[in-house]
């Protein structure tokens, strides 16, 4: 008897798979004599901060990519957040993220992002206990965006997208990735 084998699976997998590739089969480019990994490595991310009446947000995501040639990067990025509400909860996000992007044209970005997050809720004692969870949540975006210098404005989808789980109200959610 064969198993059946998801589409969700499938997606996760052939993302890995675009990933892996891209570290090990896309670079085109020779080195020469004054070959530096260094020269192809960029940085970026991203920082968010909100905060209002009893409420507190924070967040820092760095990334760092290794470009193969003009077409194809891979890399790795760490994700921190932390959330509270006044006196009903507190939210700690740690996790990373495994990244692949291809450029067909200098303005058009394609990307996969697998993203494994560590979610930590706690309530306020005065409000049910059972309420606060600690759990792993996996993300798997796909996504398309311009790039227009060192900035990328696009929108991403989250094929394992759980509304019960996640930490993003949506599956669809834009972006904005800067890297230099």
């Amino acid at each position: 008897m064969h198993k059946k084998v998801s589409t969700t699976k499938k997606i996760l997998l052939a993302s890995i798979l675009f990933c892996l590739f891209s570290i090990y089969g896309f670079s085109q480019e020779r080195p020469t004599k004054t070959y530096n990994f260094w020269n192809n490595v960029q940085f970026g991310g991203g920082i968010g901060l909100s905060f209002g009446d009893g409420y507190f947000s924070g967040s820092l995501a760095p990334v760092a990519l290794y470009r193969f040639n003009p077409y194809f990067a891979s890399g790795v990025g760490l994700n921190f957040s932390y959330s509270s509400q006044k006196d009903v909860v507190k939210s700690t996000v740690l996790g990373g993220s495994i990244l692949g992007m291809f450029n067909p044209i200098r303005e058009l970005q394609l990307s996969t992002e697998f993203e494994q997050l560590h979610v930590s809720r706690k309530f306020d004692h005065r409000f049910d206990t059972n309420l606060s969870t600690d759990y792993w949540y996996p993300a798997l975006f796909l996504g398309a965006g311009y790039t227009s210098r060192n900035v990328t404005f696009g929108i991403r989808y989250d094929v394992l997208y759980d509304k019960n789980k996640s930490i993003y109200t949506e599956a669809w959610m834009p972006f904005v990735r800067f890297m230099f």
